[in-house]
């Protein structure tokens, strides 16, 4: 079989952390980046999660690592619009784009916030029923960042820094196009495709037409190829659990099979119940082995000829000496192997 040209590796990061020290957990995140940069990885995204011991505004954190990288990209998957506010989004992130010298990649969920109504009168100003929670809370933010000018042509704001036509600042222009959708759907797909934005796939998904996953998602990159009307050729991330054992000692190579096992029988048929609402949710299986065993299932993916991007996402809850073995076993043993070039 001919090797894959793989030609963008990337790693996404939980951002675990200790909740009695949770400094020490997110300096060893931004440590994480910093030696991926190192390892020659295209990119390097992050979770924003709300509620637990994560990264609850990614922007923030960002904004740490454009100081502690300068070449790899910076991305988050995802940020739910449900719980910002569409304008100040953009502000903080065109902020973090221009710190990072365009290197920001963001990616976008639309649909109310999960958690919204636990949070309640510390988060809803009004009636959350009331609230425009669908694609047009995306477009909304995306139409922002295009840096339009407020007002009429003569709409001046005034303050001690002098007299300025008004517009979201820093402005960073080139991020509109950096835009990333996490869909689960075939509509959620098809409204990316046409608005421009860049489609993320990862290892969960919703079953609709087929209970297969790699049947589902090759249905949604064909679609999304075809639908696609952005300004831009359309990028497409694929994420995968990946677990090389070559780098690994033997107590953690039984710990990470362990985990892959643990996790199997959710991949046999579509998941109802908590977490998962009322849709069907498909799991794929982890990758478990030596690079040469992940190098032959992967090559065997139908769905990474499409990708423009391998982004390896890393299980929540491991040590960081645990990540940091996973990525430079992928790095110097696994990627090669399918066409990729480290930076």
């Amino acid at each position: 079989m001919a090797p894959l040209a793989v030609p963008r590796l990337a790693f996404l990061v939980p951002g675990n952390y200790d909740d009695a020290d949770p400094r020490t957990g997110l300096e060893e995140t931004l440590a994480l980046l910093a030696e991926g940069e190192a390892l020659g990885f295209d990119g390097a995204w992050v979770r924003q999660r709300h509620l637990e011991p994560g990264i609850s505004s990614a922007a923030t954190f960002l904004a740490a690592a454009t100081q502690r990288t300068r070449r790899i990209g910076l991305g988050v998957a995802v940020i739910q619009m449900g719980y910002e506010n569409p304008f100040r989004l953009a502000e903080d992130l065109s902020l973090v784009d221009v710190l990072s010298g365009g290197r920001l990649e963001v990616g976008l969920s639309a649909g109310p916030p999960p958690l919204g109504r636990l949070l309640g009168g510390r988060f809803h100003d009004g009636d959350p029923d009331a609230v425009d929670h669908s694609h047009r809370r995306v477009a909304r933010l995306a139409g922002n960042l295009d840096g339009d000018w407020l007002g009429e042509p003569d709409a001046r704001i005034t303050s001690a820094a002098g007299s300025h036509r008004p517009r979201l600042r820093p402005h960073a222009p080139g991020l509109r196009r950096r835009l990333w959708y996490g869909a689960g759907s075939l509509r959620s797909v098809r409204w990316a495709a046409e608005n421009g934005f860049h489609l993320l796939v990862g290892n969960v998904n919703t079953a609709e037409e087929t209970a297969d996953f790699l049947d589902v998602q090759a249905r949604h990159v064909t679609t999304f190829r075809s639908q696609w009307r952005g300004a831009d050729a359309p990028r497409i991330a694929v994420g995968r659990v990946i677990l090389p054992l070559d780098g690994a000692d033997a107590a953690t190579r039984e710990r990470y099979r362990a985990f892959a096992a643990g996790r199997h029988a959710r991949t046999l048929a579509p998941q109802l119940g908590q977490g998962t609402g009322e849709r069907r949710t498909l799991f794929a299986p982890d990758l478990v082995g030596t690079a040469a065993e992940l190098v032959e299932r992967l090559r065997a993916d139908p769905i990474l000829p499409f990708a423009d991007t391998l982004r390896v996402e890393l299980p929540y809850a491991f040590a960081a000496a645990d990540y940091r073995q996973i990525l430079a076993d992928i790095a110097t043993l696994v990627a090669p192997g399918l066409g990729w070039c480290a930076a």
